[in-house]
């Protein structure tokens, strides 16, 4: 068991919804054992900038349901330097911070990983909308922005329908496809277009025309950014057969708003507390994650030098019943 006395928590890269619910976890659980924690305004640029206040019960109150991060977020070019990060570390230990859990994306665990390599004891959490990280099933904040998608959908299908028209609906994803994937299973979108996996416009404006010509109604193809812009599949499409009206809607930044989901707060709240959990068993340079309803611990160095699997068979189950 370490000694831990005082431990920090920031928010870092895109927020996701979810963060707050963590962010509440960590406070709570520190102070239920006995440890002084911190809060660290605007991520890694809040750190170097010593924008770090302490953190009591009241500051986390009312904050479970929220989107967002009450900590903020930035963006902090200065920490990608090696003189960066050392300051960071300096900073940290010139308060006793023993630990460090920082929830965000890829990059800031690699921030993470850096100050754990100069001494400092830290914790990642996997709070990104895109659901991107290895070593875990899901990240915070992946069921909400599923759940935006999909709700956006249910409403682009009411007016499609109305019009006979398709509707080529854009997502967040620019390396992985699963909000894509997951949301077009769950709304039953026509055509699911991902990174991950080979695609042929020829054959997805054949079945929208031959879905028409049966008497279908609408068709929605859902296209994650890694694929490319909404406009130009959408023009792409027409291109190999005019007959077809397709309208193009970028959901963007919406997809990162919003009340959290019930599974989003239980997962980050769940990840926040193991965190905790594990600096004060001595575990450092950790990520936090979630494989089969079972906690784990993985080496960050692992986790962001590995990709994460894409789910081949849920997306062949998606291809299956778009018919």
């Amino acid at each position: 068991m370490a000694n831990v006395k005082k431990i920090a928590v920031l928010t870092s890269g895109g927020d996701s919804q979810g963060m707050n619910a963590a962010v509440r976890a960590v406070v709570r659980s520190a102070i239920y054992f006995g440890i002084e924690v911190f809060g660290i305004q605007r991520g890694y640029q809040g750190l170097l900038n010593r924008d770090i206040f302490p953190m009591d019960l009241r500051s986390v109150g009312d904050i479970i349901q929220r989107g967002g991060t009450i900590l903020q977020s930035a963006r902090c070019l200065e920490f990608l330097t090696p003189e960066g990060q050392q300051k960071g570390a300096d900073i940290l230990n010139e308060m006793g911070i023993d630990g460090l859990v920082v929830c965000g994306g890829d990059g800031s665990y690699k921030g993470a990983n850096k100050l754990s390599k100069l001494g400092i004891n830290t914790m990642a959490l996997p709070g990104t909308i895109d659901n991107d990280i290895s070593f875990t099933d899901y990240t915070i904040g992946f069921d909400t922005a599923v759940g935006v998608v999909v709700d956006a959908i249910n409403k682009l299908r009411d007016t499609m329908s109305s019009h006979e028209r398709s509707s080529i609906v854009e997502v967040m994803g620019r390396h992985c496809g699963d909000i894509a994937l997951h949301a077009g299973l769950a709304s039953g979108a026509e055509t699911i277009l991902v990174p991950e996996m080979p695609y042929d416009l020829n054959e997805v404006a054949d079945r929208m025309r031959d879905n028409f010509a049966r008497g279908k109604r609408h068709s929605i193809v859902i296209v994650a950014e890694g694929v490319g812009k909404g406009e130009d599949v959408a023009q792409a499409l027409k291109d190999r057969h005019s007959s077809l009206d397709a309208r193009v809607t970028v959901l963007g930044h919406i997809q990162r708003g919003g009340t959290p989901t019930p599974g989003d707060r239980n997962l980050a709240s769940r990840l926040g507390d193991f965190a905790v959990r594990s600096l004060i068993e001595g575990h450092s340079d950790k990520a936090c994650g979630i494989i089969k309803g079972e906690l784990t611990l993985t080496d960050i160095d692992l986790v962001v030098n590995t990709k994460k699997d894409f789910d081949i068979e849920l997306y062949e189950l998606a291809s299956r019943l778009s018919q």
